[in-house]
């Protein structure tokens, strides 16, 4: 307004009103150029987090406070997630959000006020997943003492994969080694970590399949050479956490050196300090376990005959002492007692042995051939009256039966319908086979049929009468 006050009320140019719109969109062009870039710092409220990706949010302090929106294109870059309370410093550019006439700050970037904002990252990460269980010691598995085919995921091209087989090498001829190669750091390196994973159990998976076992792999390991903690921030992302706890080969985890630490450390059945170290686990040194197995097997021997020794020594001291001789005579008169217990036991037999024979040749004499005749006799005598009586019984019984059934026979014969209509009745039965007693409950037309003695007939009904 360039004219004074007094004299633009009478201008037909500065009469002219704006849209809503036009001013909304006016204000937010020179919003957008006086703040192109600002950083603002405050405490986070009404924190929400869309399906579609976007995140919305309040910054406050004391006095005010400002919307603000940070697009999926830009908190797809942020390692931390945002909470109510949470204090930070948000890079952004002003802008008015003209359905509602808002003016809004568009984040950026956002980081924590104090603590960085991978530090922070990393223990949200392993807040939520220890939460889970994903930690718990009852999920670790046991490493193989004695591997015979170990995956690694690592940079084809690191320190790490070549120190794994430099100390294998050194170390043992029977490990082979499969290497899933895979970036270590940078953008989308999580993934191809995450894809190594399920390509060495993919492998494993289809080698225990096909019954070759020699092919299956009995551990793996996860791991890097050292850096910083962006340079180990795949092996915190929680896709590889997961892919690590959903392996069904036992995980080493060897990032970086020993005084580091990664999510992936915590998942993993097993955490070495370092690549050559996890190396050494998986890889028993043979010539060690040789010369351990021949101390061991010295130590055996003397701890044996040491024992034999004092088993000789102590077995002389009894065979000295007293208490045998009491056990020598208890043994004599054990024996005493058995010869005498056999002695009364021999006598027991011959007296029974000459009590059954006496009986024996009793039971022979008394069935001589001329009794066993006479016996015979009679009792063929007794079965002969017996037959007879039985025969004249059943006969009896069948004539009985006779009688009775011929009876029944002829009191059903006499209550059977088909007598009935032998003397010239007929049964009257409709469509549906129901058969008809009076005359009204048919009508004029409709067909019946008549079972005769001999024979059906099919009729219609012509006329009807019927009874007072």
């Amino acid at each position: 307004m360039s004219q004074p006050l007094l004299a633009s009320l009478f201008d037909q140019t500065e009469r002219t009103p704006l849209s809503v719109s036009e001013l909304t969109a006016q204000i937010r062009g020179e919003l957008e150029k006086r703040f192109f870039t600002v950083w603002v710092e405050g405490e986070i409220s009404n924190y929400r987090a869309q399906s579609s990706g976007h995140w919305y949010f309040t910054l406050k302090d004391e006095f005010a406070q400002l919307k603000c929106a940070c697009y999926r294109s830009s908190n797809q870059r942020i390692r931390f997630r945002l909470e109510d309370g949470m204090q930070v410093r948000a890079r952004g550019r002003l802008s008015v959000y003209e359905q509602k006439g808002e003016y809004q700050l568009v984040v950026e970037y956002v980081e924590p006020v104090g603590a960085g904002a991978l530090q922070l990252a990393f223990e949200q990460t392993k807040q939520r997943l220890q939460a889970e269980g994903l930690f718990a010691p009852e999920l670790k598995r046991a490493i193989p003492i004695f591997p015979r085919r170990v995956g690694v995921v690592t940079s084809a091209t690191g320190a790490a994969i070549r120190d794994i087989v430099n100390v294998i090498s050194r170390r043992t001829r029977t490990v082979h080694v499969l290497l899933a190669s895979a970036r270590v750091q940078g953008e989308g390196a999580s993934h191809e970590i995450v894809r190594a994973i399920r390509f060495l159990n993919e492998h494993h998976q289809r080698a225990l399949r096909e019954g070759n076992r020699e092919a299956a792999i009995d551990v793996m390991i996860v791991g890097r050479g050292g850096g910083s903690i962006e340079d180990f921030w795949a092996f915190n992302e929680e896709a590889v956490a997961r892919a690590i706890r959903n392996s069904a080969i036992p995980v080493i985890s060897a990032v970086g050196h020993e005084t580091d630490f990664t999510i992936a450390d915590f998942v993993a059945d097993l955490r070495a300090p370092t690549p050559s170290a996890a190396a050494e686990i998986v890889a028993a040194h043979e010539a060690e376990l040789c010369a351990r197995l021949a101390a061991l097997k010295a130590t055996f021997a003397r701890s044996i005959q040491y024992r034999i020794a004092g088993a000789r020594n102590q077995i002389h001291e009894l065979a000295q002492s007293t208490a045998f001789d009491a056990v020598a005579a208890q043994l004599h008169e054990a024996i005493v007692r058995v010869d005498s217990a056999d002695h009364r036991l021999q006598t027991s037999i011959k007296s029974s042995f000459v009590e059954i024979q006496r009986r024996m040749n009793a039971a022979v004499h008394s069935l001589s051939p001329l009794q066993l005749r006479a016996v015979a006799a009679a009792g063929q005598t007794r079965f002969g009256s017996l037959s007879r009586l039985r025969d004249n019984a059943i006969m009896a019984r069948l004539e009985n039966a006779k009688q009775y059934f011929a009876k029944a026979v002829a009191a059903l014969d006499a209550m059977s319908p088909l007598r009935v209509l032998e003397r010239g009745y007929a049964i009257a039965q409709d469509q549906r086979g129901q058969i008809i007693r009076e005359a009204k409950a048919v009508n004029a037309g409709d067909e019946l049929r008549l079972r005769l003695w001999k024979g059906v007939l099919d009729c219609r009904v012509e006329r009807i009468e019927t009874e007072n």
